[in-house]
């Protein structure tokens, strides 16, 4: 299968219209640009990659989808005031995501999907892992939103606990990258705080022993969006989110990997619960607009990549319990 180029535009057409999903990539992002960003600072912004009727679109079914969410209608959520995996589906205390974007069940999946497998997420997910889009596995499409109450997460490593020795977080560090993960920004976004390079290293005794809600870690940064605009970042670099429940927020957040039966990136994957729903996926009808049936047959190798790395039981969870 060949990809399109950077300079190709497809249309996805959905049930009810034909969308334009991703606008091109400016030729000053070149795939070894985009590389050397991502293993310098460890994330990478591309400006503007929704075409202004896609930004809307995705803006709408967010809503209507976080409305769903809020009114108890769709019991996939992030509760507050719970940080990671396991959540449950009580509301009570307010919600600060919507899990599970490909699920057949949500109304909206099929424009959600439209935008997971947009050629253009597949081009760069592959230069930067410097693989064929034949390696790729399905993972995770979530959506991250305005909290009910303001509400932080701690620093952390997404597949890395905290208590790990130096040596060992150094050894996990320097393992081959097998996933790439994005926040793309539907609003104005701030709300990602990392400490650009620390997925290189270990933490530092300061980083170690700081309060694990610090304000003002040395070197941090705010990974600054504009709406329309992606990050790619490392999710083991040191990292935090700072949610403000006054400012409008709706990020989608979505993962793709390298199939294999790495433990580490199964646990993360599958703590999410993905693994309950995937098999009742239909993804064969994605399309281009001139006929071409291939993204179907992508998406679909995709969606069993991830029913394959599921098999084998209970994976446990990432970070330790709250």
């Amino acid at each position: 299968m060949v990809t399109p180029g950077y300079k190709d535009i497809y249309y996805l057409p959905l049930h009810f219209r034909k969308l334009r999903i991703m606008s091109t990539i400016s030729d000053d992002l070149s795939p070894a640009k985009l590389r050397a960003l991502l293993t310098r600072d460890g994330f990478v912004r591309i400006p503007s990659l929704l075409t202004p009727e896609a930004l809307a679109s995705l803006r709408a079914a967010g809503e209507r989808s976080a409305n769903l969410a809020r009114n108890g209608k769709w019991p996939f959520v992030r509760t507050l005031p719970r940080q990671f995996p396991p959540w449950n589906s009580d509301t009570g205390k307010g919600i600060w995501g919507v899990q599970h974007l490909l699920h057949p069940d949500l109304p909206d999946h099929e424009l959600f999907a439209a935008s997971y497998f947009d050629f253009q997420i597949i081009r760069v997910v592959t230069d930067l892992l410097q693989c064929s889009s034949e390696d790729l596995v399905m993972e995770l499409y979530n959506m991250l939103i305005r909290p009910d109450s303001d509400f932080a997460l701690r620093w952390h490593r997404d597949d890395i606990p905290p208590d790990l020795a130096p040596e060992e977080e150094e050894k996990r560090l320097k393992e081959p990258a097998l996933h790439a993960q994005w926040n793309l920004a539907l609003y104005d976004d701030r709300s990602l705080i990392a400490v650009p390079g620390s997925h290189l290293r270990a933490r530092t005794e300061v980083e170690r022993t700081a309060d694990p809600f610090e304000d003002n870690l040395p070197g941090q940064e705010i990974v600054e969006m504009k709406a329309g605009d992606i990050v790619f970042y490392n999710n083991n670099i040191l990292h935090r989110g700072v949610y403000d429940s006054k400012v409008q927020r709706i990020t989608l957040h979505g993962s793709m990997g390298i199939g294999g039966a790495d433990p580490a990136r199964a646990r993360n994957v599958l703590q999410h619960g993905v693994g309950d729903w995937i098999d009742r996926c239909d993804f064969s009808t994605l399309k281009h607009d001139d006929g071409d049936v291939e993204l179907g047959r992508l998406a679909e190798k995709m969606k069993a990549g991830l029913i394959a790395i599921g098999r084998g039981g209970s994976f446990g969870y990432s970070q330790p319990d709250e």
